[in-house]
Order: C-alpha cells, then structure tokens, then sequence
C-alpha cells in the first residue's frame, strides 16, 4: 500500500471533490474483472472514485483495504459507498510520446477511388506537422487561430 502524508492526502481530497465514479462494484463483489479495470483506470487517471453498492459498510471498509494493499494504491477517503483511490500514473514509453511530440514530416496515402473502367489511383504525400489532408486529398496548413479584439487590444 502506498503511503502518502496528510497534506498530500488534503490536496488529493480537494481535487477528488469534482470527480465522478468510473468504476462501480456490485453485488458480486470485487471480482478479477473489476480490479483489472481499476487498474486500468488508475494508469489513465492517477486519482478516482468507485462507487460501492452494498449496504455493510465493514465489506466496504474491506473491499477499500483489497484494492489499495494488491494494485499499490494510497486510500484517499471513503465517505459512505464512495471510494477515492490514488496511484501515480505510469509513464509510456519514451520513444512513442517523443515520437507523437515531434511530428514532423509523415507520409500520408490518398486514395481517389475510380468508376467503372476507370481504376483507382493512390497517391502518397508528406504532409508537415502544421497541415491536414482533407477529404479530396488536397493538403492544407493550419490557420492561424483567431484572437479577440479585447486580447488584441491589450497586447
């Protein structure tokens, strides 16, 4: 079980506070399935909430101490039948988000599709971090985004 202090535990709470439940725990209890599912979602978000159906609350007490103790996570609050748990997100891996980060040139094929005796033609081009392919297959920049006058006005 991860252990955190009380003032990070205070900060966790507050940005808990607005957060929805994404898993629910039901009447079969705290399966394979749904711990491999909280799981994922404490690698996609770090912080959630589970929502608890049941009544006793010393199975809810129990079901909170299971998650935390087998997926390394740190208990954050339970409040009736929800549940806030905290894990540190897992990096990816470095060479696919440096790769997404970079963008550079990359090939794009285009394919303009052919009627009757007329055959289909594909066609490869590169296109640059800044310009989009549309659905004709021509290849546009980006726009510059629009200001307001108000931000224009003070700068």
């Amino acid at each position: 079980m991860l252990k955190l202090t009380s003032s990070e535990r205070s900060r966790l709470r507050e940005q808990a506070h607005s957060l929805n439940p994404v898993v629910m725990v039901g009447d079969a209890g705290l399966t394979d399935g749904v711990l491999k599912e909280i799981s994922s979602s404490l690698d996609a978000h770090g912080l959630i909430k589970i929502r608890v159906f049941g009544d006793d609350r010393a199975t809810r007490i129990g079901i909170y101490q299971t998650i935390c103790t087998q997926l390394n996570a740190a208990p954050i609050q339970h409040i009736g039948k929800l549940l806030v748990v905290y894990r540190p997100k897992q990096e990816k891996t470095a060479g696919l988000s440096e790769e997404k980060s970079r963008r550079g040139v990359r090939e794009v094929k285009t394919i303009r599709p052919g009627s009757g005796a007329v055959r289909s033609r594909v066609k490869k081009l590169s296109v640059k971090g800044n310009e989009r392919v549309t659905a004709g297959g021509k290849v546009k920049r980006a726009k510059a985004r629009q200001a307001s006058p108000k931000k224009k006005s003070l700068s």
